[in-house]
């Protein structure tokens, strides 16, 4: 799967926006959204959200992952640990992308967000590459009758990366 496709799949989250308009319900094939009422929250996916924001018809509530104290605390988790961090959003860097890029005036504190979560990326992707590296070459011990010297790699579970960086790693 290639970047954009998942962002495309990322658009399906559901996001929190209070419109500024009075609306029943849409009806899409995906299932029923609204009623909209001018003040009042209702969950969204997000490119609805955009969309509607694009067209000055709400606002974007930021999603409670998306605080600084909390992405501060990931990011430093991440730095520390060999291990890697469970993300609080399985697409934290696309959502992230596509609400700065599209509503930062609804993000209090936006540059130090998109800082913190490039941070953390780069921190995991290097990461991953580390671990992909001791992995070939514990391969190549084994494959030489060697025996892998016992602290060189890194165990890595699939369910502690997301997928754009499984996909991001798989381009490099």
């Amino acid at each position: 799967m290639d970047p954009s496709e998942v962002e495309f799949i990322a658009e399906k989250q559901s996001v929190t926006i209070i419109p500024n308009f009075s609306l029943d319900k849409l009806y899409l094939i995906t299932g029923d959204l609204g009623p909209f009422n001018p003040g009042l929250p209702v969950d969204v996916p997000v490119w609805l959200a955009i969309n509607l924001k694009q067209r000055q018809k709400c606002r974007i509530v930021v999603p409670d992952w998306m605080d600084v104290e909390k992405l501060e605390q990931i990011k430093e988790q991440e730095r520390k640990e060999n291990t890697f961090t469970l993300m609080p959003n399985p697409h934290y860097m696309e959502l992230t992308k596509l609400l700065l890029n599209h509503a930062s005036d609804n993000i209090p504190k936006a540059d130090e967000i998109r800082t913190l979560i490039k941070d953390t990326w780069d921190t995991r992707i290097a990461k991953l590459r580390l671990s992909a590296d001791n992995f070939v070459n514990q391969q190549e011990v084994h494959a030489k009758g060697l025996t892998p010297h016992p602290k060189s790699g890194t165990a890595v579970s699939a369910a502690s990366h997301t997928a754009l960086e499984v996909s991001a790693y798989m381009i490099c």
